[in-house]
């Protein structure tokens, strides 16, 4: 039945390409003061996703675009501040695109993950865009690369292997992950339950921070963290890339290869990603069985039209994580480093297919994303058979139609609807067998006016959750549940850009979030938290109050942004262990266990977010940030449990002109984490402030037109002995009579890398 929906809403919407026109788009980019042509630059139209480059005279050609419409077009050159304009397809003059030599070259971006696709300046949602090269270092994997890259980013870790993202002290099913135009679903209630995805594949990385639930539903009251993949080159061009990297502290090594092409707009792309690595090592020593290994394979073939586009993503997503042994809790460390797995560890498996459509309807869009996810989470306590074996398959469908925009108004409606079932495939249960189901749909305006942008949105959410009940030996295991959560959202922006150097935006709106089945009907042990989980049936929706305001700023030799936040959440769920409960559970090796019950309270969140660059001289950058998040349980009196510590950030780079290399830098930085002591003391342990040194060098090697970036990066330079105020591995954080961890963050680490973008046609 689901097939035949999918089919029917397909037949209904193919006819559009029947009547598609097609215009032509030319221009040239050339550089503002010589006016001498820009040879190589980057043009994107990314709601229709096509790029090509200009040729040896500086001028590019779109030749294959919808006749009417208005488009945004980003121009982006290596050295050059980046120029986005608004195209009207309907009278498609050749344009000139003059680009300003300037040593900050991404402060404006166009940013596709919100509701309409826009310059960052005039779009009122605080985000973030992190670049592929900005990915590559020291970084395990993607969402480490963006803790530590962006304000008011952090992550839930146990150990390298695996990182849980946290926007603003929200985490958990509190942030959506965007893949391929689908929201990953990979059983994200789980503190040891990281995504499944491929660090080498986005192209770019959006963060935004702050509720994003008017699109994405009800698990955006955090954010959002938006991969988009790279787009398919020219028509008669291929085009790839490789990159490689070893890193010293765990041996991770990573390799990646990917190959994109596009036949007179027949385009696809296929990409395969090694990644392998022993146990960590803390000053200390080795913390046993602690390794890792992955595996992905994705691909995507398609059709880039005048009608639009439509492309067929697929992927398939394997991971190996080792987990510590409580039998050995003598020896927390160990001189032992193999790669290979001991038990206990987990298997995770993800596939997944996307349909990905863009219906060009006269002057407007109808934007189609259909997915199925099929996430296999096997947990393996003492042999290849599961204990734990949790399956979930996922349909998901999400419109947006985009209306023509008349006098500066850009209206979107919006609908969405996804249907989850979860089984249980092995002898242990720790949450019940569920079917969950939601629908939503959304409206959406903007209207620019001058120098002013104002937003506004509503949204209407309906879900229920269904989990089956069950009898083990005659006592009932789960007693099963059935919910019914329906709400009305709504969002207001704005902003102003005052001029070329300075603008402002702000946001305010409600949102909300559903209990996940997990939080409803847990009932068992769950063996990668050592703890026994308790859910809750009678659980409320949390109800999310928030407002930000941002002030951006930039120009030759000062750039940044500063911000502040306040969330206020009625019904906040989350776990805890009071009056230190225990429960005996024979069966199992550690016996005792800690018992974490569901429960919901009022809290508040509050704080701010800054960045701040200084260019003394062009080749001198000294790059600083700053987040600190407040987080208060009203209903206790008493701060809300496992929020991240505040955090400064100092970085002097330095890229001078050195013959016979190109783009040459060389960095040293110190990241300042504060003292946590504001926890949520019946079951959690403060962490002390610490200071991390970082450094690295790197340059890119032109062999002819061939470009080949080497680089070498260093984190924790001084083998720092410390605990993150989220590390799942710090003291106190997992407990029983006969377990009480304290597994210092890794020491030193020295990466190793290459990344190398081709040509082959």
């Amino acid at each position: 039945m689901k097939m035949k929906f999918l089919g029917s809403l397909l037949l209904f919407i193919l006819p559009v390409y029947i009547y598609a026109a097609v215009a032509a788009f030319t221009g040239k980019v050339t550089d503002v003061k010589t006016n001498e042509p820009i040879i190589g630059a980057t043009i994107t139209i990314p709601q229709l996703k096509i790029s090509t480059t200009t040729n040896a005279s500086g001028e590019f050609t779109f030749g294959t675009l919808p006749a009417r419409g208005r488009y945004v077009v980003e121009v982006s050159y290596v050295g050059y501040q980046t120029s986005i304009k608004t195209v009207d397809l309907s009278n498609p003059a050749s344009l000139t695109f003059t680009l300003t030599p300037s040593i900050i070259e991404a402060r404006e971006v166009v940013v596709t993950g919100t509701v309409v696709a826009s310059n960052s300046k005039n779009n009122s949602t605080s985000a973030a865009v992190v670049s592929k090269e900005d990915l590559q270092g020291s970084y395990t994997n993607l969402i480490d690369a963006l803790a530590k890259q962006v304000p008011g980013v952090s992550q839930i870790t146990t150990g390298p292997g695996i990182s849980k993202p946290v926007i603003r002290g929200l985490g958990y099913n509190r942030v959506v992950t965007l893949s391929d135009g689908v929201k990953q679903q990979g059983q994200q209630w789980g503190d040891e339950h990281g995504i499944e995805l491929d660090q080498y594949q986005a192209d770019k990385v959006e963060v935004l921070r702050g509720a994003a639930s008017l699109q994405y539903g009800s698990d955006a009251i955090g954010g959002v963290i938006n991969l988009v993949e790279p787009l398919a080159p020219a028509p008669g061009k291929i085009r790839g890339e490789v990159l490689s990297n070893y890193s010293t502290n765990n041996g991770l090594t990573g390799s990646s290869l990917m190959l994109t092409g596009n036949e007179n707009g027949f385009v696809w792309r296929g990409r395969g990603s090694y990644q392998n690595a022993y146990s960590f090592k803390t000053p200390a020593g080795y913390f046993p069985n602690s390794g890792f290994n992955n595996t992905n394979l994705s691909g995507m073939v398609g059709l880039n039209k005048s009608w639009g586009y439509s492309h067929l993503n697929f992927s398939y997503y394997k991971n190996n994580i080792g987990f510590f042994d409580p039998e050995t809790v003598n020896d927390l460390y160990t001189t032992e480093h193999s790669r290979t797995l001991d038990y206990p560890r987990q298997d995770i498996r993800h596939y997944k297919v996307a349909l990905n459509n863009n219906f060009v309807i006269g002057e407007g869009s109808l934007k189609v994303d259909l997915g199925y996810q099929k996430n296999q989470r096997r947990e393996l306590e003492d042999s290849a058979d599961p204990s734990l074996f949790f399956d979930l398959n996922t349909y998901s469908l999400d419109t947006k139609y985009s209306l023509p925009a008349r006098n500066g108004w850009e209206p979107v409606i919006g609908l969405s609807g996804s249907i989850g079932h979860s089984v249980n495939k092995a002898e242990e249960k720790l949450i019940p067998e569920y079917n969950a189901y939601a629908a939503g749909i959304f409206g959406f305006v903007k209207k620019t006016y001058g120098a002013n942008t104002v937003s506004a949105g509503v949204r209407y959410d309906y879900i229920q959750n269904k989990g089956k009940q069950l009898f083990e030996e005659g006592a009932e295991r789960f007693p099963g549940f059935k919910n019914n959560f329906s709400s009305v959202s709504g969002a207001l922006g704005y902003t102003h850009v005052f001029n070329e150097y300075v603008n402002f935006k702000a946001n305010a709106g409600s949102a909300f979030r559903a209990p996940n089945p997990a939080e409803l009907g847990s009932n068992g042990v769950h063996e990668g938290t050592f703890r026994y989980e308790v859910g809750n049936g009678n659980l409320k929706p949390e109800r999310s109050y928030q407002a930000d305001a941002t002030l951006e700023f930039g120009n030759g030799i000062l750039t940044g942004s500063v911000g502040v936040f306040e969330n206020y959440i009625h019904n906040y769920i989350y776990a805890s262990n009071t009056n230190n409960e225990t429960i005996v559970v024979p069966t199992e090796d550690l016996g005792t266990y800690p018992v974490y019950r569901y429960g919901q309270v009022n809290a508040n969140l509050y704080g701010a977010e800054a960045s701040l660059t200084l260019h003394p001289v062009s080749f001198i950058h000294f790059q600083n940030t700053f987040a600190y998040t407040h987080a208060q349980n009203n209903t206790f009196d008493r701060p809300l449990s496992f929020i991240p510590a505040g955090t400064l950030r100092n970085t002097l780079r330095f890229e001078p002109k050195v013959k016979g290399l190109h783009e040459f830098y060389f960095y040293a930085g110190v990241d300042n984490y504060f003292k946590q002591n504001r926890i949520d003391a019946t079951f959690e342990t403060p962490t002390d402030s610490y200071t991390l040194l970082n450094a690295g060098i790197g340059t890119t090697i032109k062999l002819g037109a061939q470009r080949f970036k080497v680089y070498v990066s260093g984190a924790n330079l001084t083998n720092k002995r410390y605990y993150d105020a989220l590390s799942r591995l710090k003291p106190g954080r997992i407990s029983q009579d006969n377990l009480n961890l304290g597994v210092y963050n890794p020491g030193r680490n020295i990466t190793f890398g290459f990344y190398m973008p081709f040509n082959l046609k």
